[in-house]
């Protein structure tokens, strides 16, 4: 009988019963699924430390994370109730957005495109996908993949995608996402997952790239991120129509942790005249300062 590769990297935390802790090298560094406590079938993906995603397999709605329920948010207004999707996921972590979309608009269609093939191995093995759930991963790189998808395919395009807490530079263009508008359907909407802290200047920049090719923009996060007290996550929605602000405005201020969303005129004066990102001048978004994580 063959050993499990991962049996090796396997602990219990001191006096915890219950599922162990696995641990496996991938490319983007030491990746360890801790199981969560107080939820039996629930994991959060660490990658060097970094928290990645929280997933619950017995119930995939569950989103732990406010960025991810934020984009959870964005995937239930996009199109009316139950209204099957064509999603496309640029970065994977434990595939955590794509099984709240299978679970919550069955018969959706979803590609997930994440560089780290040993990392899709590890999350394929130990967090299986529904067999029955219509959704392909592709190890690749983000922009390579995307530019296999057809034109006017998607309903949803997300970017989740980190390199060492770091979303890679040529994920912050402009010419990055005039690709993403390509593959959106007429009225479809873009998400994305931005980390920074004070003085927000990639969080800007990001602001004022997507207006080169989006008419639309809203911008959900923490009010102390906002404020530029603290590094965090804010999450960027882009579309060519008239985006649910009322109704994700409501949803953001009613979560666990309530988020406020910027739009129209005050996220113009946020942006601050901030300049457009393209290819020849893009950057890494901000390392993280220590003890983000902690």
């Amino acid at each position: 009988m063959a050993k499990n590769p991962a049996a090796k990297n396997r602990r219990r935390g001191r006096g915890a019963p219950g599922p162990e802790t696995v641990t496996e090298p991938v490319d983007g560094g030491l990746a360890e699924l801790v199981p969560d406590r107080e939820r039996s079938r629930a994991w959060t993906l660490l990658i060097d430390g970094a928290p990645q995603s929280h997933v619950d397999l017995a119930e995939p709605t569950h989103l732990s994370f406010a960025y991810q329920r934020r984009l959870g948010h964005i995937a239930d207004l996009v199109a009316p109730a139950n209204q099957p999707l064509h999603v496309v996921h640029l970065g994977g972590g434990a595939f955590t957005l794509a099984r709240y979309v299978a679970a919550t608009r069955p018969r959706s269609t979803q590609q997930i495109v994440e560089l780290d093939a040993p990392l899709v191995q590890l999350v394929r093995r130990e967090l299986p996908l529904d067999p029955a759930a219509r959704i392909r991963v592709r190890s690749t790189d983000a922009r390579a993949g995307l530019a296999k998808v057809p034109d006017d395919w998607a309903d949803l395009v997300i970017t989740d995608v980190f390199d060492g807490a770091r979303t890679p530079a040529h994920l912050t263009s402009a010419e990055f996402l005039a690709d993403v508008r390509r593959v959106l359907r007429p009225g479809g909407a873009y998400a994305a997952n931005l980390a920074d802290g004070p003085p927000l200047a990639h969080v800007r920049s990001q602001i004022a790239t997507a207006a080169t090719v989006f008419p639309e923009l809203a911008l959900a996060a923490d009010p102390a991120v906002l404020r530029g007290r603290r590094f965090g996550n804010a999450v960027l929605l882009a579309s060519d129509r008239e985006l649910p602000v009322a109704e994700l405005t409501r949803r953001v201020a009613g979560d666990p942790h309530p988020g406020r969303v910027e739009y129209g005129r005050s996220l113009t004066d946020f942006t601050g005249g901030a300049a457009p990102v393209t290819d020849a001048n893009a950057k890494p978004s901000p390392v993280p300062p220590a003890g983000s994580f902690d």
